[in-house]
């Protein structure tokens, strides 16, 4: 992908989000019970925890019973307001995900679910994995995941843009795609990864990849790609 086009991706995924931040945050105003697990086995009283690509801040329904020194961080500045609304006694901040402001090695453990998808073109993936691996203490854990290709309609959405890109009439990579989302209609940027895919780039980013697999949600046909990587 075009470095100048990634770049305007990444800009229009910030807007999009602050366009539909409250449709959006009321479809997500439940966590997810499915990734419980990969806050129990991993996190530890005293550990300091970064929720990369926070949003409303949910997933702090799993930290705030624990003693951990939590932060959560997201590009959409309405989202953020959000989650400090409704989480005061949280910590969130608007940050990039690509420069982030934090020291090196500073978090013990990195959460990022469910924006790795969002992150458009090989070199601003590498980029994005390697900045949260310079803030990951050294041993640190870094775990994401991502969606997974299920519904006829992300299917026909992948063969669409595979089709305008063998035609040269998309600037998207493969596996790319847009999806309309909520009232608004507006398109979201979506890349769909295999196992094998995100394995590969995750270590050439310098990780240690400690575990992956599918985590299923049955009850509302939800499933995610998840990753556990160890600096």
């Amino acid at each position: 992908m075009d470095k100048k086009y990634a770049e305007f991706l990444i800009e229009k995924t910030k807007k999009d989000y602050d366009l539909i931040a409250n449709d959006f945050s009321l479809t997500r105003s439940n966590v997810w019970e499915e990734i419980r697990f990969l806050i129990d086995e991993h996190t530890v009283n005293g550990d300091k925890v970064l929720d990369l690509g926070c949003g409303n801040g949910r997933l702090y329904e799993f930290f705030k019973q624990k003693n951990v020194d939590y932060i959560g961080v997201d590009g959409s500045e309405k989202l953020i307001r959000l989650a400090q609304k409704r989480y005061f006694r949280a910590n969130f901040k608007v940050a990039d995900a690509l420069n982030l402001p934090f020291s090196d090695n500073y978090f013990n453990k990195i959460y990022s679910i469910a924006v790795f998808h969002q992150i458009p073109s090989y070199e601003f993936r590498l980029r994005f994995l390697k900045e949260a691996r310079r803030v990951l203490l050294p041993g640190g854990t870094f775990i994401l995941t991502v969606r997974i290709l299920k519904s006829k309609k992300e299917l026909f959405l992948i063969l669409k843009y595979t089709i305008l890109k063998i035609i040269g009439k998309s600037k998207l990579d493969f596996k790319d795609v847009f999806k309309s989302w909520g009232r608004q209609k507006v398109n979201l940027y979506y890349h769909f990864f295999s196992k094998r895919e995100l394995k590969k780039i995750v270590k050439e980013a310098g990780f240690k990849v400690r575990e992956i697999g599918i985590i299923k949600n049955k009850i509302i046909n939800r499933s995610n790609i998840y990753l556990v990587a160890q600096k």
